[in-house]
């Protein structure tokens, strides 16, 4: 995530007993004690992979700052970060904040997140504030390799009804909230990687060469791919709806049958339990109107049968 402001080392590091720092190559990790181990597993990863796609090797120096709690961390960003972010890129001051062991599993592998925010830092090394939000988003997820980010747009069944959106819509959706926000980081991942597919041998560097040199990012598109912006973004839009929306109406439908299995099976369940109470009693009932008829005929047999025995003679006898 990325907050294009200036910052210095948070105050609140001097304010808690004994923080620590840890240097190595180009990064400064400051830390406390309890984030002790996750500081040197995410030092030791910066350092070993620190190349990013099209890019130049970077050369600035990064401080980063890891917050021993949410707490903590939320006072080090400041009221103006979003309330779900696990990290935060200052890229004027070469600064990233990050949230420690506190932060839960939900956010993924903390080397991923770090690596997210450096990809952010390479960018601007290279490209200064050229970049939109929905490509410096885009492709610091490229280059972190999150490709779990499209699990969001399989779900998304706005892409279906409405559409993919615009770059400039996209931009917007960063700021709307975390579920908004999510798609986007999603659509803005799907829209860096599409654009690296249109030079499967070159990727993205000599696009960012042409961008640092024109300076507009429809004319480095036009220069390195041979399309303008505008027809890029309308076959990311229809490439986009064509792959993700099918698999998010077909995923809103399952979702909308087993609601409707779920609230229609007990009343199914429960007419079935009275039709058969019905059926039993009607059957209970036949059988008794069928056992008293029985019971009536031989009732009437055995009349007649007596009469025959004990009453006068038998019919046609002549008179005495």
């Amino acid at each position: 995530m990325l907050l294009a402001v200036s910052c210095v080392v948070p105050r609140a590091l001097s304010a808690q007993a004994a923080p620590e720092r840890l240097d190595h190559g180009r990064f400064t990790v400051v830390y406390y004690p309890s984030e002790e181990t996750l500081a040197h597993a995410l030092i030791d990863d910066a350092v070993r992979r620190d190349t990013f796609p099209g890019l130049p090797r970077p050369v600035e120096h990064v401080l980063l700052a890891i917050a021993p709690d949410h707490r903590t961390f939320r006072d080090w960003v400041g009221p103006g970060a979003p309330e779900w972010g696990a990290a935060i890129t200052f890229p004027d001051s070469h600064r990233i904040v990050m949230e420690g062991r506190s932060l839960g599993a939900k956010a993924g592998d903390p080397r991923d997140v770090l690596r997210h925010e450096l990809a952010h830092l390479a960018l601007h090394e290279m490209l200064g504030d050229l970049p939109p939000r929905w490509f410096d988003e885009g492709y610091a997820a490229y280059a972190a390799h999150e490709w779990t980010r499209e699990d969001a747009l399989s779900a998304n069944l706005a892409l279906a009804i409405k559409g993919t959106p615009t770059f400039d819509e996209l931009d917007a959706e960063f700021y709307e909230g975390s579920t908004a926000a999510q798609n986007a980081y999603a659509l803005a991942y799907r829209a860096v990687a599409d654009l690296a597919q249109l030079d499967p041998q070159h990727g993205l560097s000599r696009f960012f060469v042409a961008w640092r040199t024109e300076r507009d990012l429809n004319r480095a598109v036009r220069a390195t791919y041979g399309i303008t912006l505008s027809n890029f973004e309308m076959r990311w839009q229809s490439e986009t709806r064509h792959r993700y929306g099918g698999l998010a109406l077909a995923s809103d439908i399952s979702v909308a049958g087993l609601i409707l299995v779920v609230l229609i099976l007990p009343l199914y369940i429960a007419r079935r339990r009275r039709d058969r109470r019905r059926l039993a009693a009607m059957a209970a009932a036949d059988e008794a109107a069928e056992r008293a008829a029985r019971v009536a005929a031989i009732d009437a047999l055995l009349g007649g049968d007596e009469e025959g025995e004990f009453g006068g003679g038998a019919p046609g006898a002549p008179a005495p």
